[in-house]
């Protein structure tokens, strides 16, 4: 891992100079005895690198906080005018739910590299929704579950001790891994004939031109690898005629967001029960990830943060339901990125929040992160999904595998949670309630290992309070 930057203090986790890669340098201590510096976390790199660094969360992020509004828009056959004002509003609120992760307030945010953004998990149910009451139904049963998330985020924190490594790695492999499907679909393409070989090659030499420069490059530039990754990819495309970039000239160079173009929230029973099942996967998956960045970068693996983080998850939740848009929570994305880079600082990732704020705000702009090809955001999220799955996997090898119980519960986990991504219809003659929860196989996998873990190991979850640190033995 890369060495002190010129900022005085290295963005990563602290394996500073002069010392060997498998050396244990305490957090934020510099060596010779001088007093503690701040924490990697809480380092402001100058402007100028945080751009650059800001602009690979944000090229990652987009296209899920696009594509969420952009599916559910068309499904409920809204003129484009209207899913353009769906996605300015996800791109707003997804900001705002960045910058308040990142940065925190009061009791509110994890203080971590955090990125935000409205999840795929509730598409089928915004649709259904949509479709019998209208989306300000959806809206006001989103406002709802952000309000329920507020109230029981301090229980879960409190029930951090039965999430051990053997609950939380087994999360965390599967979001990873249940992702990758999404990163293939970007290569081929959805269109007819799909992006063909071109598309492959130009996903092949993207991934190819990300491991090249994390090798070869040196440390300041290599954490720049997936920015350099995207931005070679997209000029690849060119002579391959996989780059469009005709919705830049026909975007508009400034609007303003319509809170109320779809009416104020309205609140409707069913919807609100359909939308709290999709705020518990949320929760799950959330915690999840808080945990799988606190061990990247060396913070925030605690109740504590974990609490803080569900309460910006239901704030941001709440103004998403009052803004017109949809439920948030934290990207796995992002968790593969601060992986892959080593860059930790949360100024970093808030930077990026405010970009998409001002995204929200200048259609032209965002219709220029859009134009990223398919093949090429297709190929580092293929990097990047299957980092998240390796730091999944990382954290379960603190678990003790040779344990027959333990390794059933990750078996079992695993074989149901993956079921959705190789049979996507597997669920379907099941009650909407239920496909739910189970075409998510993050959910799926979250309950059954939570639910196994309490009945072989409930003795000794009890013994040892907390379930993330080098310390436990789960």
């Amino acid at each position: 891992m890369a060495a002190a930057t010129e900022t005085g203090t290295d963005l990563a986790p602290a394996e500073s100079s002069g010392k060997a890669r498998n050396e244990s340098v305490p957090q934020g201590a510099p060596a010779g005895g001088a007093p503690p510096g701040p924490h990697p976390v809480d380092v402001r790199p100058p402007l100028h690198r945080m751009i650059p660094l800001s602009l690979q969360h944000l090229l990652i992020a987009y296209s899920g906080m696009a594509t969420m509004p952009l599916l559910v828009g068309t499904a409920l056959n809204l003129p484009e005018d209207r899913v353009r004002l769906l996605i300015s509003a996800n791109l707003l609120v997804s900001g705002i739910a960045t910058l308040l992760q990142c940065l925190g307030f009061k009791w509110f945010g994890a203080r971590l590299p955090l990125v935000m953004g409205s999840t795929f998990t509730a598409i089928t149910p915004a649709v259904l929704i949509g479709k019998e009451h209208g989306l300000a139904a959806v809206f006001g049963a989103t406002l709802v579950s952000g309000l329920v998330t507020l109230a029981v985020a301090p229980w879960f924190g409190r029930c951090l001790h039965l999430f051990p490594p053997l609950v939380t790695g087994t999360i965390i492999a599967v979001i990873g891994f249940s992702l990758v499907p999404s990163a293939a679909g970007l290569i081929t393409g959805h269109g007819p004939g799909g992006t063909g070989a071109g598309g492959l090659a130009l996903a092949g030499a993207t991934v190819l031109i990300v491991v090249l420069v994390e090798r070869l490059a040196p440390p300041a530039v290599a954490r720049l690898s997936v920015l350099i990754g995207l931005a070679a990819g997209t000029v690849l495309a060119l002579p391959l005629g996989l780059f469009d970039g005709s919705a830049v000239a026909d975007a508009d160079l400034a609007a303003l967001p319509d809170p109320v173009a779809f009416g104020a929230p309205l609140f409707v029973v069913p919807a609100i029960v359909a939308m709290l099942v999709v705020q518990l996967v949320n929760m799950v998956e959330s915690v999840g990830d808080t945990l799988a960045v606190g061990q990247i970068v060396g913070r925030g693996d605690d109740a504590p943060t974990v609490t803080r983080a569900l309460r910006a998850d239901g704030a941001a939740t709440v103004v998403s339901g009052a803004l017109g848009s949809f439920p948030i929570v934290t990207f796995g994305q992002s968790v593969g990125l601060v992986s892959v880079t080593r860059v930790v600082s949360r100024h970093v990732v808030a930077l990026s929040g405010a970009l998409m704020v001002l995204l929200a705000f200048v259609p032209v702009l965002g219709a220029a992160v859009a134009a990223v090809p398919g093949p090429v955001l297709g190929g580092v999220s293929l990097v990047m999904f299957g980092t998240v799955g390796a730091v999944g996997l990382r954290i379960l090898g603190r678990a003790d595998l040779s344990d027959g119980r333990n390794l059933l519960t990750v078996a079992l986990a695993f074989g149901v949670g993956l079921i959705p991504v190789g049979a996507p219809e597997f669920y379907a003659p099941l009650p909407t309630y239920l496909r739910t929860v189970l075409d998510s196989g993050i959910a799926a996998t979250g309950l059954l290992a939570f639910a196994l873990n309490l009945l072989f190991n409930r003795r000794r979850d009890r013994k040892e309070p907390r379930g993330l640190t080098d310390k436990d033995t789960t």
